[in-house]
């Protein structure tokens, strides 16, 4: 191995050891695809996690200034096709090999932007933080899914699109304690978490069963090589989302909801028999 390709599976390992230390579902997710797989998806998730941890992390800090940094940079990196920075180097040749459009990437960063403001959400800028902070994460990774094949990433779009939705909005409400009275923030358009009731609830679980039985149209048509992996996050996330479910609005509100670490196991285990049978 030589010196630049020391340098660029490091900068990989970098991102894979980011996406290890942060998400053990995602980290599970990624194992479950061929190995060919793993290494730009690591680098996707390296860059939306840091790019996150910018407005999510650092109170003290001009997180504005951060982030514009961070955007110059991976432009600059994107462009140059180098960064020394590990995270943005793998994450510019992933962009660069695969031809993922910068519209995607601009759009993710436009929601991180977002985070930054003080938002009272209405459905049309809801749907735009949704597309631009989680859909457009599921699109990059589709167009690394389908290596080329543009008519195969054009049908698989759609529904590739719903499960980042899907993702989204559980996390929103998984995450009602800290986004709420940590951030200050409230995604969902009309809803006051100071009267949160079963209705209100309700109707957003609705919207998602819809995003998640759209999705799952999807992921039994996505290439072998990258259908495990997303079925397990699928899974994974199915899960929460029924768990959410049985929680009554106030515990939502008081609680972050978790799939304990044997049940993970326990979905490996069902989604890789499914898989090996042909049977999702």
């Amino acid at each position: 191995m030589d010196a630049r390709e020391l340098f660029n599976q490091t900068t990989f390992e970098c991102s894979k050891l980011i996406t290890n230390r942060y998400s053990t579902s995602f980290s599970l997710g990624i194992k479950s695809l061929d190995k060919k797989f793993h290494y730009p998806i690591y680098a996707i998730y390296g860059f939306v996690r840091y790019a996150d941890e910018i407005v999510d992390t650092f109170h003290e800090k001009d997180k504005a200034a951060l982030l514009k940094d961070f955007k110059a940079q991976t432009y600059e990196a994107i462009e140059n096709k180098i960064s020394l920075n590990p995270v943005l180097h793998c994450f510019q040749m992933v962009v660069n090999e695969y031809q993922i459009d910068h519209k995607l990437i601009e759009a993710f960063l436009h929601s991180m932007e977002m985070d930054l403001l003080d938002i009272d959400y209405e459905q049309s800028s809801y749907e735009e933080y949704i597309y631009g902070s989680a859909e457009v994460v599921g699109l990059m990774c589709l167009k690394i899914f389908c290596e080329g094949d543009e008519e195969e990433y054009q049908k698989l779009l759609p529904p590739a699109k719903s499960l980042g939705s899907a993702f989204q909005k559980v996390n929103f409400l998984r995450d009602i304690k800290s986004d709420y009275y940590e951030r200050g923030r409230v995604y969902f358009p009309g809803v006051d978490f100071n009267d949160f009731s079963i209705s209100h609830k309700e109707k957003i679980e609705a919207d998602i069963q819809k995003d998640f039985d759209h999705a799952y149209e999807g992921i039994v048509k996505l290439p072998r090589g990258a259908r495990w992996g997303v079925y397990l996050a699928y899974t994974y996330y199915l899960k929460l989302f029924d768990k959410i479910k049985r929680f009554p609005p106030n515990k939502i509100l008081e609680e972050r909801v978790r799939v304990r670490d044997s049940k993970k196991l326990f979905l490996l285990l069902g989604s890789y028999v499914k898989h090996q049978f042909n049977t999702l």
